[in-house]
């Protein structure tokens, strides 16, 4: 595992040091290169465990710095839990974020529907226009926030028609799927309905990204910006079903619109072009599939 080398287990041993004020060696790994899209592991000394990931990428200083600024905005905005980050440390081949890491629990109905509560409490926080006055990362792709007043010529402009772009020029969108996704974003503007106030995202709302500890819910790798809160919403399952609990939670925070699960593809479809970029034509099929609804 790259994060035990010495080029990196180095200088992650003396930044907890540091932040503990007691010597810190790493004693026990758990590997998570599962749940994360960085090489990560939780390393332990045996009594204080902190989370460690990796990137090698030639930008991955600038998004790890753009993680943390995310999270201290949903902190300070919002007031929901979030890791407090030990450090950003510049090492050999590329950058390595180390925060400490929370100790989850077995999801019961409660902690599921705390999840609801979580994300109800970050958009009760609201903007005066949609995006952010600085860009930010959705996975490892660029963000444009760049604000603006509509939030259907939002989602076309800087949501679908970036990553659409980023799916051709990934040579993995057929003929067809291009006229459809053509289409639609043509007719975004309607599909999307009136303005709704600007709400404060968590940007990448998956389940995952939401860790239930014994004292709480915390909140991690945001994707931050002004928009629908629709958009969390859809991508709480995006992945794969949760309980009913969590929009239970949600509702008993804020109302959920009726006409949500109609929508709910129609905001998914930035996700499913993202992963055809990144991942390839195993997407492809679920693309086409919500952009059909809405044609």
């Amino acid at each position: 595992m790259i994060l035990l080398t010495d080029a990196l287990r180095i200088p992650i041993e003396k930044a907890v040091t540091e932040h503990a004020g007691e010597p810190w060696t790493v004693q026990d790994v758990n590997d998570m290169k599962d749940y994360a899209s960085h090489p990560a592991a939780i390393l332990s000394n045996g009594s204080y465990p902190v989370f460690a990931k990796f990137s090698s990428a030639a930008n991955g200083l600038e998004r790890f710095e753009i993680e943390l600024a995310g999270l201290q905005l949903l902190s300070r905005l919002s007031g929901v839990s979030t890791p407090t980050i030990i450090g950003i440390l510049p090492v050999e081949g590329g950058v390595v974020m180390v925060m400490d890491a929370i100790p989850g629990v077995e999801k019961t109905s409660h902690h599921w529907r705390e999840i609801g509560w979580t994300l109800a409490q970050i958009h009760r926080v609201k903007g005066i226009q949609y995006g952010l006055d600085s860009h930010c990362y959705f996975g490892p792709l660029y963000q444009d926030n760049r604000p603006m007043q509509h939030w259907g010529k939002f989602y076309a402009e800087r949501r679908v028609w970036p990553r659409f772009m980023g799916a051709i020029n990934a040579g993995i969108m057929t003929t067809d799927a291009i006229r459809m996704v053509e289409k639609l974003i043509a007719r975004l503007p309607d599909l999307c309905g009136p303005n709704v106030e600007p709400t404060l995202l968590h940007g990448d709302a998956q389940k995952n990204n939401f860790i239930t500890a014994a004292n709480g819910t915390f909140v991690i790798d945001p994707a931050v910006y002004f928009g629908n809160p629709e958009i969390d919403l859809a991508y709480v399952d995006y992945f794969e079903p949760v309980p009913e609990d969590v929009f239970i939670g949600y509702r008993e925070v804020l109302p959920i619109d009726p006409g949500f699960r109609e929508r709910r593809d129609l905001w998914r479809v930035y996700g499913y072009l993202a992963a055809v970029e990144v991942e390839g034509a195993a997407h492809l099929e679920k693309l086409v599939k919500a952009v059909q609804k809405y044609l």
